[in-house]
């Protein structure tokens, strides 16, 4: 589908978000359930996804409850896992910082993996396109994908402990995830962050409070910053 006008944008972003449809609907169907189970109400669970609207962070904090962690590590964790929004933003910035204010703002607060993955692969590969094509093509990938994560963490709330177990919701979350991040496994420095990340991860699992994640996680970026910077010295024609 070529992009001409905003409108087009708008409509690729719809399409080339569709298929995380296939994730989406079952981990927020998850997360409604296990909040619930986690002493949540109803309310309380679908106002989670609606304020914090970030997966990861959120499975984090009602692990973390349901172990009855203190407050302040419940918070810094969910945070932490977090962080990568923070990343993603700055990754954007280039590409749509043009863009006003109210545009920026409500795309920070709809910045979710899907739409990252999707908007970034996006704009590298066409990068004619305009501010106004980006933001309207950003804005496409999130409306198949964020409605369905409220409309469903409401439905796995409501449904609870009757959703039978042999569904097995949980298959959504490492699914989606690699279905993200293999497209982005495009040099070294990704392949050994991601690597170094993983090695570390399982190393700390019984690191208390699941900060073993957290741990894993800055190993990993580090290892990307000095693997990508040893790229760039012996890069050919690069000073030494």
């Amino acid at each position: 589908m070529a992009i001409t006008t905003t409108k087009s944008a708008y409509r690729k972003g719809i399409v080339d978000a569709l298929p995380f449809i296939l994730v989406i609907i079952p981990f927020a169907l998850l997360f409604g359930l296990l909040a619930t189970e986690a002493g949540l109400n109803v309310v309380e669970a679908l106002t989670f996804s609606i304020v914090v609207i970030a997966g990861a962070a959120q499975f984090t904090a009602l692990q973390l409850l349901q172990e009855d962690v203190p407050t302040a590590i419940v918070l810094a964790s969910a945070l932490a896992v977090n962080l990568r929004m923070a990343m993603y933003s700055a990754s954007l910035t280039p590409w749509i910082g043009g863009a006003p204010l109210w545009q920026r703002a409500l795309a920070a607060y709809l910045t979710v993996d899907q739409s990252y993955v999707a908007a970034m692969t996006q704009y590298e590969r066409e990068p004619q396109m305009t501010v106004p094509q980006r933001m309207a093509y950003f804005f496409g990938t999130v409306t198949p994908v964020v409605p369905l994560w409220y409309i469903f963490t409401l439905i796995g709330a409501l449904v609870g402990s009757s959703v039978p177990e042999s569904w097995a919701l949980d298959f959504a979350i490492p699914i989606t995830f690699l279905a993200m991040i293999a497209p982005m496994f495009r040099t070294l420095a990704h392949v050994a962050a991601a690597l170094v990340a993983v090695i570390v991860s399982l190393i700390a699992v019984n690191v208390p409070y699941a900060l073993g994640l957290i741990i894993a996680g800055l190993a990993g970026m580090m290892t990307g910053a000095q693997v990508e910077a040893w790229m760039e010295r012996t890069k050919p024609g690069s000073a030494t």
